[in-house]
Order: structure tokens, then C-alpha cells, then sequence
């Protein structure tokens, strides 16, 4: 499990048959399928069935919500693998089905910049108390995660103080070459976040602070991401800014085409 100050991400590989069984705690948790489909059960008695996806490169997938204070399973009939995705919280919010076709899909960008982003548990379309995550899915060969840009400090209406964590998967090549991508995040302050990181399927970078971006995807293979955000501000939203020597690059993207290859696949409500 990756366990920072605000948030977690725990991937959970079952085979057939297999069950996974945590207590909440003091976070809430989206489970999150990948491969395969789950039930999700509480010690309440709340039961969702998610149907889930092929993969992360298939399909958008249903998922479900489980507040802080119970213990929660997870069972699968045929096998696969599941995020579960949390944030340290203090209200205890009713346990929910995210059913997949009223997941928000957006283009963001143009050109070598496009990429699909799957906005399930974003700040305005899902209800949490602390936790924003969605799913971003970036061609082989373009950049994503680009300008640059940062959300380490409270700034009112301008910026969010948001730790977050980036969980990979690549997709193979024709020839089922395993795929890779590079991950750059660069200081924001003195003595700050500074890696420039080669990443396969399972790897995960944890982004405290400093200017995250680009997320390069190797031509080729389809580099997918999941983003797990929380921090500790006054409310729960994605206020990010640019680096100042990048900015510019959006100004560019209304002269562009978005790339031909997006969507991956369709959504629910655009």
C-alpha cells in the first residue's frame, strides 16, 4: 500500500474466487475496478455489484464510495484487480454506487498534448468529504500532465494544497512489448520534490509538492494513470497553477486538432 499524510492507494490482485477484506478507518474509499469485475460489501450491509472493464484501455468502469468507520470486502467471482483509493476524512458520508455511464469523460488538450480524462471522483461530480481522483489516458507519444503545473500551497480561489499519488499502467506494444513512460516533477520550493522517473504497469510516484508534468507516453503504448488527491484546505476542489515558463503552451491548443485517436472509448455525459 501506498500510505502518505493525506491519502492512500492499495492495488489488490485476486484470483478467482478471491476476497479482500480492510477496515476504513478514519479515510473513505472509492474502489476502483481495473481488470474484472467485484462485489463490495460493509459490515452495515451495503452490497454493490460492480460490473467493471476488460481493462483500464477498454472501458470507463462503475465503482463504489465507502465511508471512514466500517469494514468493507471485496469479493470476485472470476479474478482481477482493484483499486481502493482513499483520503484521510472527518465527515462519515452514506456508502454509494458511481454506476459508469454518468462518469464525466473530457478531452483535455490538442495536439501532442491531448489526452482523455475520466473525472469519476473529481471535485464536482462526485461527492466526497476529502478525496478527488480520476483516470487520464494519454496516446502513445504525447504528453500529458502538461504545462507543468502545481496545487502544493492555499491560495484562495487561485490554488489548492493537494498531496496526490500517481498509479501506472502501460499498455504493450503490437508485439506485445511491455510499454514504459517518464514522469517529471520538478521543485516548487527549496529542498523540494525533484525526480525525473521511468514508469511501467504497478509503479506509482508520490507527488507531495512541486510542479508535476509532463507524464510522457512511450509512441506506441498508451500510458494510463490513476490520480489520488487529498489535502488539508477549508474545501474540497482542483485550484492548480501553471509553471510560469509553460503556461504559454496552453494558448496554442485552440490552433490545433484534438488528437484523432481520442476517446480511448466513450463515457457517460461529456
Amino acid at each position: 500500500m501506498t500510505d502518505h499524510t493525506y491519502t492512500s492507494l492499495d492495488i489488490v490482485t485476486l484470483p478467482p474466487g478471491g476476497t479482500h477484506s480492510f477496515p476504513t478507518g478514519g479515510s473513505e474509499w472509492i474502489v476502483l475496478p481495473l481488470s474484472g469485475g467485484c462485489t463490495v460489501t460493509t459490515r452495515e450491509g451495503d452490497t454493490f455489484a460492480l460490473h467493471g472493464r476488460d481493462s483500464v484501455f477498454t472501458a470507463v468502469t462503475d465503482f463504489a464510495y465507502l465511508p471512514r468507520d466500517t469494514h468493507a470486502g471485496v469479493a470476485t467471482a472470476a479474478g482481477g484487480r482493484f483499486a481502493l483509493a482513499g483520503a484521510r476524512c472527518t465527515r462519515r458520508l452514506p456508502a454509494r454506487y458511481g454506476p459508469a455511464d454518468a462518469v464525466p469523460v473530457e478531452l483535455r488538450g490538442t495536439g501532442t498534448c491531448s489526452r482523455q480524462v475520466n473525472n469519476f471522483a473529481a471535485a464536482d461530480t462526485f461527492a466526497c468529504d476529502r478525496l478527488i481522483a480520476v483516470e487520464v489516458l494519454t496516446p502513445g507519444g504525447n504528453w500529458s500532465s502538461y504545462p507543468p503545473h502545481k496545487h502544493d500551497e492555499y491560495h484562495p480561489g487561485e490554488e489548492s494544497e493537494l498531496e496526490e499519488i500517481y498509479y501506472f499502467e502501460i499498455a504493450d506494444g503490437p508485439t506485445g512489448t511491455p510499454g514504459l513512460g517518464y514522469q517529471r516533477v520538478s521543485p516548487s520550493r527549496d529542498h523540494g520534490t525533484d525526480l525525473l522517473r521511468e514508469v511501467r504497469t504497478g509503479d506509482t510516484v508520490v507527488i507531495p509538492d512541486g510542479w508535476h508534468g509532463p507524464s510522457i507516453a512511450a509512441p506506441g503504448h498508451t500510458m494510463y494513470y490513476l490520480n489520488v488527491m487529498a489535502g488539508p484546505g477549508p474545501e474540497r476542489e482542483w485550484l492548480i497553477r501553471d509553471h510560469p515558463d509553460h503556461a504559454w503552451v496552453r494558448a496554442t491548443w485552440p490552433e490545433q486538432p484534438v488528437d484523432p485517436r481520442l476517446p480511448l472509448h466513450p463515457g457517460g455525459t461529456a
